[in-house]
């Protein structure tokens, strides 16, 4: 089976999945097949895709169906337990783990799993993305957004990967904006504090290219246990 990661991300709208893609392209570029999957995603087109899915579809090395990568696709780009309500359905997440697990057998060397929004995000009343992340025991990538509030937030989400039983594998420092003040400082204080390599500090680039991003990850410490 694959050596799988699950991304996680600070806040929403921190890179997810432009870090992802470029992870997806840095595993590439180092002879690795690679496979991602998003296991639910809210924020789909009328014909229920979603442009965070279509940008890890075409990242990736493994040629798969949309489905296999976004199997559950919500319409409404609000949180996916209430997109889920509104649309009549319920999430669960050792479903959503099995439809990953399917990704996971696919035959790639590298597979990524990439949550929605934070670790905490619900998927109902009683589990969270997070459950997902349990259920597969796989080790966790989180994005850090360089921005004002990043070093309470990325080390509040440190803690809960580690009270969850899971390993924080390593982290990437992502600029999805205009630089912050003292960033170089913010850095630091995240280096010295978190318990997991820094994998890459990945600037803003307008347009973005995860090609041009991936150049500014080490893949090679993700993949060192």
């Amino acid at each position: 089976m694959s050596t799988t990661f699950f991304v996680t991300g600070t806040d929403t709208e921190v890179g997810k999945t432009a870090i992802s893609c470029a992870l997806l392209h840095a595993a590439a570029a180092a002879g690795l097949s690679t496979a991602a999957v998003k296991p639910v995603a809210a924020g789909c087109d009328a014909e229920g895709h979603n442009d965070d899915a279509l940008a890890l579809q075409a990242a990736m090395s493994l040629a798969l169906s949309y489905a296999q990568v976004n199997p559950v696709a919500l319409q409404p780009a609000i949180a996916p337990h209430i997109a889920a309500a509104q649309a009549g359905r319920s999430l669960n997440a050792d479903r959503l783990a099995g439809l990953c697990r399917g990704v996971m057998h696919s035959g790639a060397d590298l597979v990524l799993v990439e949550g929605a929004g934070g670790w905490r995000v619900p998927l109902g009343p009683r589990e969270t993305l997070a459950d997902v992340a349990i259920a597969l025991g796989v080790d966790v990538i989180m994005v850090v957004a360089m921005r004002l509030g990043c070093i309470n937030h990325a080390l509040l989400t440190a803690e809960a990967i580690r009270a969850d039983g899971l390993r924080l594998a390593g982290w990437v420092a992502n600029q999805p904006g205009p630089a912050m003040t003292c960033h170089a400082e913010n850095l630091d204080t995240l280096q010295r504090l978190l318990p997991a390599p820094l994998l890459g500090e990945v600037p803003l680039i307008s347009p973005f290219s995860a090609k041009e991003a991936s150049q500014h990850i080490d893949i090679s410490r993700l993949l060192m246990k």
